[in-house]
């Protein structure tokens, strides 16, 4: 692959692409992750058991911020006007699947931003449950955070 391919690449290093030529377009990113889980941890969510709290709610807080982050957490990513965040959680007996669903009026795509918001509700479960996850080791063998990824990106 030659450096004229990659975008971000020029002949001195690294830039930030420049997008102000583009028309401003109503856009939208969906994206979802799980978390794997013991079925006791998640009878404890559902039961608002969890010492440090309301699992989920805290979740979507932390999915919104980072969301909105997104551009101080990723170096090259360009700020966005975001115009609306929805983060949803399905509870299965052994998973926690998060939605995130992004949209945006701007010049470049809100992927990034979806995929970041899944990743830190996600971990944010992660962190809230870990008591409950460990082992007598202080392990985790249950926990796993996967398949995260962009399921729609679109111009609306």
């Amino acid at each position: 692959m030659s450096k004229e391919e990659f975008t971000h690449l020029t002949e001195k290093g690294v830039h930030m692409v420049e997008v102000g030529d583009k028309n401003h377009q109503r856009r939208k990113a969906i994206a979802t992750g799980k978390i794997n889980l013991q079925e006791k941890t998640i009878a404890m969510i559902e039961n608002e058991k969890i010492k440090k709290g309301n699992v989920l709610t805290t979740a979507q807080i932390a999915a919104i911020q980072g969301v909105k982050n997104t551009s101080s957490m990723i170096p090259l990513c360009h700020p966005l006007n975001l115009t609306g965040i929805e983060v949803d959680f399905e509870v299965k007996s052994t998973e926690i699947i998060c939605t995130v669903s992004v949209n945006s009026l701007g010049q470049t795509g809100v992927e990034m931003e979806a995929i970041t918001g899944v990743s830190l509700g996600l971990l944010t479960i992660w962190d809230m449950v870990k008591a409950v996850e460990k082992d007598s080791d202080g392990q985790y063998p249950d926990t796993s955070i996967t398949d995260i990824c962009v399921i729609k990106k679109e111009k609306i």
